[in-house]
């Protein structure tokens, strides 16, 4: 029997082959789930799906993309709302 903390739900399983033929379940973390876009709800583009430590640990320019509002709006919503501001100066 797998010990308390692997019986949970929480963590993904992998059947993982050994170099003695054998294979064996190895528990891995979940990935969390992929960026949205805070104006429409479209998956963003060059965004990394990693865990806070991995994501603490990249560079700012693999963390969203350099557009303005990377990584928090798609690019159809960024468009238009810098038009929409355009227009209103």
């Amino acid at each position: 029997m797998p010990e308390p903390y692997k019986r949970s739900r929480s963590l993904r399983r992998l059947q993982i082959k050994v170099p003695g033929g054998r294979t064996i379940l190895h528990y891995k973390e979940r990935k969390p789930g992929k960026a949205k876009c805070g104006s429409c709800g479209s998956l963003l583009k060059g965004v990394p799906r990693e865990r806070n430590l991995k994501m603490h640990k990249l560079p700012k320019t693999k963390k969203r993309s350099t557009r303005p509002y990377g990584g928090n709006l798609c690019s159809k919503c960024t468009r238009s709302l810098i038009v929409e501001k355009v227009r209103l100066q």
